[in-house]
């Protein structure tokens, strides 16, 4: 390992980290690991790329230098950004997993017990077919979640860089409210939430921000398409801030015109629920525990709407397609997992279907503490309610109708009245 001062955090985090690994290498009796998820590669390594649908792998043994297997050109993220000493780029023309069968022959590890990340998205099928035909001495076993033991509770140092993407999720949640008018493009609202998310030192996020309005509220993950915000609807917003990759987020509401009574209901309920988690919830509790908290409370209502999904999902590193961790652990019933302090979460006790065509919501990013829970977000929860436009704009127009009226009235008596003067300058 490189000992370096301008990695994200202190080398000494990332040493940490793995020999916490190497620990978890020895109680599954392995002698190696294959680690392919961005998320993981970067939370070991520092590692980061866009061009990770191209295959990357880091090996960590449990004794000697770990080395990393990419494409030639993202050999220079490996130089650039982490401690790794060991690389084996393959160029564009070149067999990634054949470098990396031949990286393991290299390093004395083709006869040993090699763990890998059997579910990983970026590594299908195909290449896994490929490993277990060509390594035929080598014992190859799955050691999927090996690197999630220690990625689900987050260290100070983790907790305070989330607070800097929580701060890049409450701007652009702020500017998403202002710009929600009626009249506006739904694209206009993403813009200006975008817009205030980078400026405060936001990253490109793992998704970006979800804008819709009306029915269009309706469609899951649906985000904005052109659409104009109409008098008398609402804008469902959620908003995830990211900052060197790490992520938070939240869901608000805004209502143009008048808060309806089921609208508010509805309001209520989900305020109620984040009320009594953040009172309830403590270390020791079962996410299903959690969820049971939540969804107990959204269900009792009485304006048709549900909570469809998980009440709430683990969330820190994240690339595209998604910002959660859910996959890690979510907030859903059945689920036994314990909750510890420094998991994260995103809590979503949102509102399906109210009155049959609204989807709203109302959501917080907490921490786990070691008496309970804490939010990373200041923001008002309540719906933000913006008086008829319409109305306004009718009565505006009626104003400056009648003012017109009263001034063309008034140069017509001017013209009148010359038109007398003249007359009777004439007659006489």
């Amino acid at each position: 390992m490189i000992p370096r001062d301008d990695m994200t955090f202190p080398f000494e985090e990332y040493e940490r980290r793995i020999t916490e690994l190497r620990h978890r290498i020895m109680e599954r009796h392995l002698d190696a690991v294959v680690i392919t998820d961005p998320e993981n590669i970067m939370y070991l390594t520092d590692y980061q790329t866009t061009g990770y649908s191209f295959f990357q792998a880091l090996v960590v043994p449990l004794e000697g230098e770990p080395f990393m297997i990419t494409r030639a050109l993202e050999a220079s993220n490996i130089h650039a950004r982490t401690w790794v000493e060991r690389t084996r780029p393959y160029p564009d023309t070149g067999d990634a997993i054949q470098m990396l069968v031949d990286a393991l022959r290299e390093f004395g590890l083709s006869k040993k017990r090699i763990g890998y990340e059997r579910n990983s998205y970026f590594f299908p099928a195909y290449q896994q077919d490929f490993i277990h035909t060509t390594l035929r001495d080598a014992k190859l076993l799955d050691c999927f979640g090996i690197v999630e033991q220690g990625r689900i509770c987050k260290s100070d140092v983790e907790i305070e860089l989330m607070k800097k993407a929580a701060h890049a999720t409450e701007m652009g949640m702020q500017a998403g409210i202002e710009a929600s008018v009626v009249g506006a493009t739904e694209n206009e609202i993403g813009a200006a939430i975008s817009d205030a998310m980078f400026r405060a030192g936001g990253e490109p996020p793992a998704v970006m921000p979800y804008v819709t309005s009306g029915p269009r509220t309706m469609i899951g993950h649906a985000t904005w398409e052109g659409r104009i915000v109409e008098p008398n609807e609402h804008v469902f917003l959620e908003v995830g801030g990211c900052y060197r990759r790490y992520h938070t987020a939240m869901m608000r509401t805004v209502v143009m015109g008048t808060l309806t009574d089921s609208m508010y209901e509805a309001q209520e309920k989900m305020k109620h629920a984040l009320d009594c988690l953040h009172r309830d919830i403590q270390p020791g509790m079962t996410v299903s525990d959690a969820d049971n908290l939540v969804r107990n409370i959204i269900t009792d209502n009485s304006v048709g709407a549900s909570l469809i999904t998980r009440s709430g999902y683990s969330i820190g590193i994240a690339f595209p397609p998604s910002w959660d961790e859910g996959y890690i652990v979510s907030l859903k019933q059945g689920e036994s997992q314990v909750l510890q302090p420094g998991m994260t979460f995103h809590i979503i006790p949102w509102m399906w279907g109210v009155d049959g065509n609204k989807t709203c919501g109302i959501s917080d990013t907490i921490r786990i503490t070691e008496e309970g829970c804490e939010s990373f977000f200041t923001l008002d929860r309540d719906f933000v309610i913006k008086p008829d436009q319409s109305s306004k704009s009718i009565t505006e127009s009626v104003t400056k109708l009648d003012t017109t009226k009263k001034k063309v009235k008034g140069v017509d008596q001017k013209e009148t009245s010359k038109g007398d003067d003249s007359s009777s300058k004439k007659n006489g």
